[in-house]
């Protein structure tokens, strides 16, 4: 079995107007749920053997404050260049080329690719707010099989979520 959890970037700052979009980072709220998030993960018993992120900054960032929650040595970081504002079916070709070793695997990418992915590898529409996590399982042995349709989610949570608790 494989799991991919599916991870939109947190809510980035708009506060510096010079800063041109891949290099805005995280405003307050982005960085304390990154960090929830991960602590969530870790929870849950779904910390990731590797992270795949957009190169972007908030996306870095994001990662950067998710891994934090994770047990020693963390997970394996990979930044992809071709993830910033990429679509699903270059985020999908990407997961594809991943080692079957990894068994389970985090994308940290941006929306809308990041959604549409979702519904691409799940049949199941929806709109991931900044830091949602999705973890889709599959029936599958080697992330080259992964397809459409080919996944069904078993969590889906977002910081609203957290807040209302």
């Amino acid at each position: 079995m494989l799991e991919l959890v599916l991870i939109r970037h947190a809510k980035s700052s708009h506060a510096d107007y010079g800063v041109g979009d891949f290099r805005r980072g995280l405003n307050a709220r982005g960085e304390a749920d990154a960090l929830q998030a991960g602590r969530r993960l870790a929870e849950l018993g779904l910390a990731p053997d590797l992270v795949l992120t957009s190169s972007a900054h908030r996306a870095r960032e994001t990662t950067r404050r998710l891994v934090r929650a994770f047990a020693p040595p963390g997970p394996e970081v990979r930044e992809i260049s071709t993830f910033y504002l990429a679509e699903a079916d270059a985020l999908l070709a990407e997961i594809q080329r991943v080692d079957a070793a990894w068994r389970r695997v985090a994308v940290v990418a941006h929306n809308p690719g990041i959604s549409v992915l979702h519904h691409l590898l799940t049949g199941e529409s929806v709109d991931m707010p900044t830091c949602a996590m999705a973890v889709i399982r599959f029936e599958l042995d080697d992330w080259r099989a992964v397809h459409a349709d080919s996944g069904r989610v078993s969590h889906y949570e977002y910081p609203a979520l957290w807040r209302e608790a």
